[in-house]
């Protein structure tokens, strides 16, 4: 296969993933539950501290007055500390709740969302940001990732019908390997792409009415595409100088999506 019709073919491809060919977009709601291991409610009470922050977040949820989400793992949990600065500035005034908790996986959502922590609330917007915890090794498939972010956008929307949906790609991140350094950045690797594979198939449930999809992982890149430590001092987590770069880069978005800008 010569180099042009190569490039043809992925070019031909990537339309097709990003719906620019007509392809009808996706139900988040065709997910069968309980289909797979991401699509099955799961707590984990065997984790020290678990319980008790997702108790926290039953417990600020019951308090009403929200009207913005942001659900995840621990890089949404990370707004309360790395991040706080940053939250006040963007997201207090807004009446948001925070619902991540470190080392969530999708299957790990779902069942928060099923057990209290959206009972009784009418927020104008819920952020999602998953699927990083579940991309290690050969345990998951992109596709099944997909499924995950799927089947919680199903919940939100169900739970929540007033509620708009924004889905973030999950972010870039180091491997194993790459993460065991001090110094050294994180190149595009395969723990990354499959991470980049599942994001384009859970974003094909956007409607750009209820629910969207935003990808703002190029603000954490250096001009090489790499992802350095000064941004992500672990390759994973945003920490000081990656929160003021994703609050930035969603900014616009929120903003649109809870009514405060056309």
């Amino acid at each position: 296969m010569n180099r042009k019709m190569l490039l043809l073919l992925l070019s031909l491809s990537a339309m097709f993933l990003n719906g620019c060919m007509g392809v009808d977009k996706v139900n988040p709601c065709d997910v069968v539950i309980g289909s797979h291991p991401l699509v099955t409610p799961v707590p984990r009470p065997d984790k020290e501290g678990w319980m008790a922050r997702h108790q926290a977040i039953v417990d600020r949820v019951a308090q009403g007055n929200i009207d913005l989400l942001m659900v995840g793992d621990s890089i949404t949990a990370g707004w309360e500390k790395s991040g706080k600065t940053v939250w006040e500035k963007y997201y207090t005034s807004r009446n948001a709740a925070n619902l991540g908790i470190g080392g969530d996986g999708t299957q790990h959502v779902l069942w928060r969302l099923e057990n209290g922590e959206i009972e009784n609330i009418h927020p104008k917007l819920a952020v999602l940001l998953i699927g990083t915890n579940n991309s290690g090794g050969d345990k998951y498939t992109a596709e099944q990732i997909a499924d995950g972010i799927k089947a919680i956008v199903c919940k939100l929307r169900t739970k929540l019908p007033e509620t708009k949906v924004l889905i973030l790609a999950i972010f870039p991140r180091g491997d194993a390997e790459q993460r065991k350094g001090t110094d050294n950045n994180a190149t595009y690797n395969a723990q990354w792409a499959k991470n980049d594979k599942a994001s384009q198939l859970a974003s094909l449930v956007a409607d750009d009415k209820m629910i969207f999809y935003l990808d703002v992982n190029k603000a954490f890149l250096n001009e090489q595409g790499e992802l350095t430590r000064e941004v992500m001092p672990d390759l994973l987590h945003p920490k000081a100088k990656g929160y003021p770069l994703w609050a930035a880069a969603m900014e616009p978005t929120i903003a649109k999506l809870m009514g405060e800008t056309k």
